[in-house]
């Protein structure tokens, strides 16, 4: 990764407390933990198209560590690790070369992935709470889908307008890659 400029770490610490706040926001909160919040994810993903995907999974795994400080819970160390730094880490892949134009697409590919992350961890660590019967990935693939689905579409719409209205207004968006 280049050196990034002391301003892409300034930006960075008010997105991740900006995702913070939106994550506080909560439109539904499923039982178990996850929520649909106001687009808590799209802070994250603007970093990673901003400042490309290395920046943006840091950036992301970071938030995933303070998001455990908030509502700590782990049953074993590597749901941990699903569940939050990997989790939300691997939204930074939302600043691939590919998404590079098409930065709505690649917050659809972040929280994708983000949701594979919750369905292994669903599917390993917390398959005793499928009803009797019920297949395990099936339980796990609703379950975490009654939340990431909302926030997938919120996640893509908002970064749509984000580089839209950036984009209308004449700022560069991405200026610092790796």
């Amino acid at each position: 990764m280049k050196k990034l400029p002391l301003r892409a770490w300034i930006e960075a610490g008010v997105m991740i407390a900006l995702a913070v706040v939106l994550h506080q926001i909560k439109v539904y909160q499923a039982p178990a933990g996850g929520a649909v919040t106001a687009g808590s994810m799209v802070p994250l993903i603007y970093l990673a198209v901003r400042y490309g995907p290395r920046f943006g999974m840091l950036t992301g795994a970071a938030y995933g560590l303070i998001d455990f400080a908030f509502e700590p819970y782990f049953v074993h160390p590597v749901q941990f690790l699903l569940d939050y730094p990997l989790a939300f880490g691997v939204l930074g892949l939302a600043g691939l070369a590919i998404f590079r134009k098409r930065p709505a697409l690649g917050a659809v590919a972040g929280v994708a992935l983000r949701f594979v992350c919750h369905l292994l961890s669903g599917v390993v660590f917390f398959a005793s709470s499928a009803p009797a019967g019920q297949n395990v990935w099936v339980y796990s693939a609703i379950y975490n889908g009654t939340y990431l689905g909302p926030e997938l579409i919120i996640s893509g719409v908002l970064t749509y307008f984000v580089f839209a209205a950036l984009a209308n207004r004449g700022r560069p968006v991405i200026d610092a890659r790796d």
